[in-house]
């Protein structure tokens, strides 16, 4: 180990046999990402966790009593903070969390193991909630091709189907959270947000990696269809 310039210890992986170097780069990331250390120690699925309680800290997205989505949602940090904050572990509000991958169970959370861009996921979602939703949220990322205008409008594309999953299911006054990624590619989908909302902003929290592109599109006052 080795002393970074905070005076923390550092960890360093060695690169020995089929192990490339993007790999080793990747693990000694993750392994002297202090968010990753927490989550673990708090036992959060994921950093991304820290990503959610940062936005709702500041903006107050999940009350309690609410009702909240969460698309894409394997392996579960954002439910695990939603289920908490709006009371579902208690009965209070609720929770769904939709992935085409399965998911360990969650206290409090309700899953679904569908594809939200299927054309009955919204009565779907609405029978499990038991009417609209609150909050839809989504950290999501689409496979990337290493092309970045290709990769840049399917982001793009991606959370324009998301969004228009949350205008299908949100009650008049809700909320919609989406990961998104710095680019000139956005701007049809911003007007498109800016005309079913009463506010739209970009967010950056802290735990997202500061080299990195990544940012949140919270678009809030849901006008309703």
């Amino acid at each position: 180990m080795a002393k970074d310039t905070t005076g923390r210890l550092h960890v360093q992986v060695k690169t020995g046999g089929k192990r490339k170097l993007s790999s080793k780069l990747w693990l000694e990331r993750q392994l002297n990402d202090p968010y990753v250390v927490k989550a673990k120690a708090l036992g959060y699925r994921s950093r991304a966790a820290f990503k959610l309680l940062e936005i709702d800290d500041k903006y107050r997205l999940l009350k309690h009593g609410m009702s909240v989505v969460d698309l894409g949602a394997a392996p579960g940090g954002w439910s695990q903070i939603a289920a908490k904050r709006v009371g579902s572990v208690d009965g209070k509000g609720k929770v769904v969390a939709i992935d085409l991958l399965d998911m360990p169970e969650i206290a409090g959370v309700d899953f679904a193991q569908l594809d939200f861009m299927e054309n009955d996921a919204p009565e779907k979602l609405n029978a499990m909630l038991g009417g609209g939703a609150d909050v839809v949220m989504s950290d999501m990322a689409a496979n990337t091709t290493g092309h970045r205008k290709t990769d840049q409008l399917r982001i793009v594309g991606l959370i324009e189907t998301a969004a228009a999953f949350a205008c299908d299911v949100l009650k008049p006054g809700g909320a919609f959270l989406a990961k998104t990624f710095q680019s000139g590619a956005d701007a049809d989908l911003l007007a498109q947000l800016k005309r079913d909302f009463a506010t739209v902003r970009h967010v950056k929290p802290a735990a997202s990696r500061q080299d990195s592109s990544e940012r949140y599109v919270l678009a809030t006052g849901f006008r309703g269809a």
